[in-house]
């Protein structure tokens, strides 16, 4: 069973979610943290598988995002900080209380697995796994995306805010519509190493990164040119005392064209999904 529901944040933020409520015996309870400007609905398919293995999820869509924007894009006061400070912690606390005494999980997706060492509750999580959740580092890019990547990066996305309030990320196939500061820091993070370490000390005086000793597991596909084993380990490093396990999916390995940073989340990788599901499920007798 699906429904929509509200989730309200520390700053009376209200986020608007789904939640996925399993037939069967609870295992445990996940929630699916969005990559940069992706909204819930992309995620319904691999939610749904995992309600069928027994888990409670919950998908949601980030502050200036999609069901969750209120108002006008360019009015937006969002930033990456205040989604990993204020709506990642709001979105686990609200899958604590639908389903209480069990274990709680996080899958992230680029940005959602990048900002979870900001959220206060984070020891709350049993383990974690991550697709596409990486530095990012423009410096790390293979050399038939830089170009793109610094385009994107550097000349769209500043000339969109200046002449827009906003970043029109839809125009070149990014996802929503992003607020400034969202796509401003995402901007600077990237032009930087380690992602949010970029803003450690400046933007940044309270992280929970040195602290979290949780196991995790990294996927990254070798197709993913933002993604790639680099910056994977970049963003790794920012986690200095988690378990941390890295693997490369290889397309042809599972007959399939392309993964790269979006299609692991496809029906048509379905069949990939285990990678993540069957990390999580060892966790769950422990």
């Amino acid at each position: 069973m699906k429904k929509d529901i509200s989730v309200t944040c520390e700053d009376r933020t209200h986020l608007t979610a789904t939640l996925y409520s399993p037939s069967a015996p609870l295992k445990g309870a996940i929630m699916i943290a969005p990559a940069t400007g992706i909204k819930r609905q992309f995620y319904a398919a691999f939610a749904t598988y995992l309600c069928e293995l027994g888990f409670g999820v919950i998908t949601y869509d980030n502050r200036g995002i999609a069901d969750s924007l209120k108002g006008k894009v360019q009015d937006s006061d969002a930033s990456l900080i205040k989604w990993g400070t204020l709506d990642m912690p709001a979105v686990l606390e609200t899958l604590k209380l639908h389903f209480p005494h069990t274990k709680y999980f996080l899958i992230g997706h680029s940005a959602g697995g990048q900002l979870l060492g900001l959220m206060p509750n984070v020891h709350d999580l049993t383990a974690f796994c991550n697709f596409g959740s990486s530095s990012g580092s423009l410096r790390n890019m293979r050399k038939r995306y830089l170009f793109k990547a610094h385009f994107f990066m550097n000349l769209f996305i500043p000339l969109s805010n200046l002449f827009f309030g906003h970043t029109k990320s839809q125009w070149v196939g990014m996802g929503e519509p992003l607020p400034k500061q969202v796509a401003k820091q995402w901007q600077q993070w990237c032009n930087g190493q380690g992602y949010v370490e970029t803003a450690f000390k400046r933007d940044i005086h309270t992280h929970f990164y040195d602290d979290i000793i949780l196991p995790s597991k990294w996927l990254l596909a070798a197709d993913d040119d933002i993604a790639n084993l680099k910056n994977v380990e970049d963003m790794v490093r920012v986690f200095p005392n988690a378990s941390a396990q890295i693997e490369i999916l290889h397309p042809d390995d599972f007959k399939v064209k392309e993964i790269g940073h979006m299609k692991f989340f496809s029906r048509k990788c379905q069949h990939i999904w285990p990678q993540a599901s069957h990390y999580l499920a060892q966790f769950i007798d422990t």
